[in-house]
């Protein structure tokens, strides 16, 4: 008896729960899912940097043996200065030092890049008003993309997804659910053609180091807006129109963008996830269970106060049995 009572606690404890569990559960999977990924890398990456590593320590021992002059000391500090040039986009190359990071069309590619939160990282500002300036440019320029962004995808979904679907529905009679399927599928398929597959192949024969799957490479990481800025194009010393090729690449990153942002949201509106996104929020209140709890309540203080109203009115009854003396003969004691 005892046992049936605690399972059946234990379930409506569960049942009334339920968000609360699947949220709990989301917050794992989350966090086994960022380990999964961690252990991958580190086991595919880890044997490559170590490689690297012996490789560089034995190209600067063999230097150091070809060019006895040269002490330790001295080529460490040349390293470093040329490293810290490096990550600021300056190369101290013979074939890299006709590239200029600032001209027009490479800093529109870095506002681009920032506005986008996408921040390859190649090309950062070198001076201090230029580090300020980029805290005042993005703390106004990423509110206002979104702004722009919202604004923009709104519009396209109007045209791109609703209306379709609603004319499908309307004049074939075929099911919203379905309908929504085949064309989120059908317009993943479109993007994933014009703005990955296609540009790669473009980045793979205008790139000269990049094969076709470091191109795919380029283009997932920016347009998802992770920017590693391991690949960056036009950055080769050799490269023809490169003025016309950096415009090119922000007016992609920006339309790219949008695409993926239509995309996404075309998913977001099918029934099945929006039922999925559902397990895991928080109940609203529905205005009748609101109403319900108010009624409740005013019961309750009803109820009170017609019960406080009842024990006055008895306290009082208790006091009407006794007769009121209108003489002194009436009083039985005196008689």
């Amino acid at each position: 008896m005892l046992q049936s009572l605690a399972s059946n606690s234990c379930v409506r404890l569960i049942q009334n729960h339920k968000s609360t569990w699947y949220f709990v559960s989301l917050i794992l999977g989350y966090l086994l899912y960022l380990v999964f990924g961690a252990v991958v890398f580190s086991s595919v990456e880890l044997p490559y940097e170590d490689q690297l590593r012996q490789e560089l320590r034995a190209v600067k021992k063999q230097f150091l043996v070809d060019n006895d002059c040269l002490s330790e000391e001295r080529l460490e500090r040349f390293l470093k200065k040329a490293l810290e040039a490096s990550n600021y986009g300056v190369s101290i190359l013979n074939n890299a030092s006709a590239n200029w990071n600032w001209d027009f069309t490479s800093a529109l590619f870095f506002a681009s890049t920032v506005l986008s939160t996408t921040g390859y990282g190649h090309t950062a500002p070198l001076s201090d008003g230029g580090k300020a300036f980029c805290i005042i440019y993005s703390m106004i320029g990423i509110p206002f993309t979104l702004l722009f962004l919202t604004a923009v995808v709104q519009r396209i979904m109007v045209f791109s997804t609703r209306r379709p679907i609603t004319y499908i529905h309307t004049r074939w009679g075929f099911s919203k659910q379905l309908v929504g399927i085949v064309h989120a599928t059908l317009l993943g398929i479109l993007a994933v053609s014009c703005f990955f597959l296609i540009p790669a192949a473009i980045f793979s024969a205008l790139e000269e180091n990049w094969n076709f799957l470091e191109s795919f490479y380029f283009c997932f990481i920016s347009l998802s807006t992770i920017g590693l800025g391991d690949y960056v194009p036009g950055e080769a010393a050799n490269q023809k129109f490169r003025e016309l090729y950096k415009v090119g690449i922000t007016v992609y990153l920006i339309l790219g963008l949008i695409v993926m942002l239509v995309v996404l949201e075309t998913f977001c509106e099918l029934q099945q996830l929006k039922q999925l996104r559902k397990m895991f929020y928080l109940k609203k209140e529905k205005p009748q269970d609101r109403m319900a709890i108010l009624e409740h309540d005013h019961l309750s203080f009803t109820t009170v106060s017609d019960n406080a109203v009842t024990k006055s009115v008895d306290k009082t009854k208790t006091f009407v049995g006794v007769p009121t003396l209108t003489s002194s003969n009436d009083d039985p004691m005196i008689q």
